[in-house]
């Protein structure tokens, strides 16, 4: 008798694009935890649960790959990737070298509409504290920093930070799981805007020293203490 996956909590699908609804789906359900690093993703399960054959979640499965959620293992099938220490320490790394220029550069560029606009951006945040959805949080938290990247006005520097956006998304959703509070996390971006705001270069650097570092150390201390899983590739 085949044994049945257990549901991850997905929601039915409708008919139009489902491989990108289906990644969203998924991608929701690794930044929660309810698909955790190192587990299978089991596509007759999760076809199951959403509405749609297994073509779908396959595809979608791959286009995860693409982005660094996924990994595949040959005859196996996908597992949800688990991040090492080193992996954390190398996207921190490159994230602050992004971030602190990206700020020097968006304060200089600030305008009454762009300031309003990351000041909106931490409204959103604390709104949707109020929601019990953190992959929306984990989504809002990205938007405030991608907004910064934006209004710097580096094109390239844009193009660096959104290829790391999906191990961005993952490492965010492990910081959400650290505070009791999620209004907590949108207040920890208020100092970051305020530096912005008063445009003194060495402390937006601190501030996004500060800020990212603290993310950097808990993050990694929390990849440090989760168990890895055993990929069926071991």
């Amino acid at each position: 008798m085949r044994t049945i996956s257990p549901p991850v909590g997905l929601p039915a699908l409708n008919e139009t694009d489902l491989v990108r609804q289906v990644a969203r789906r998924l991608t929701e359900a690794i930044v929660q935890g309810r698909l955790p690093p190192g587990s299978k993703v089991v596509e007759a399960g999760i076809a199951r649960e959403l509405g749609v054959s297994r073509a779908p979640v396959r595809e979608a499965a791959r286009l995860l790959e693409q982005q660094g959620l996924l990994v595949a293992n040959p005859r196996r099938g996908f597992f949800v990737r688990q991040f090492a220490a080193d992996d954390i320490d190398e996207i921190y790394d490159l994230r602050l070298c992004v971030e602190r220029h990206a700020a020097v550069l968006a304060a200089r560029n600030l305008t009454p509409e762009t300031r309003d606009k990351l000041r909106r951006q931490i409204d959103v945040l604390h709104e949707t504290a109020d929601l019990d959805d953190p992959a929306r949080q984990v989504e809002e938290d990205y938007r405030f920093h991608r907004l910064i990247c934006e209004i710097g006005g580096n094109r390239r520097m844009l193009r660096v930070f959104d290829d790391l956006a999906s191990e961005l998304r993952m490492v965010i959703g492990l910081i959400g799981r650290l505070y009791d509070d999620p209004h907590e996390v949108a207040r920890t971006h208020e100092p970051v805007l305020a530096a912005i705001e008063a445009g003194h270069p060495e402390r937006i650097v601190a501030l996004i020293d500060y800020h990212i570092g603290v993310a950097w150390r808990e993050v990694g201390r929390l990849v440090r203490e989760i168990p890895p899983l055993p990929l069926a590739a071991k």
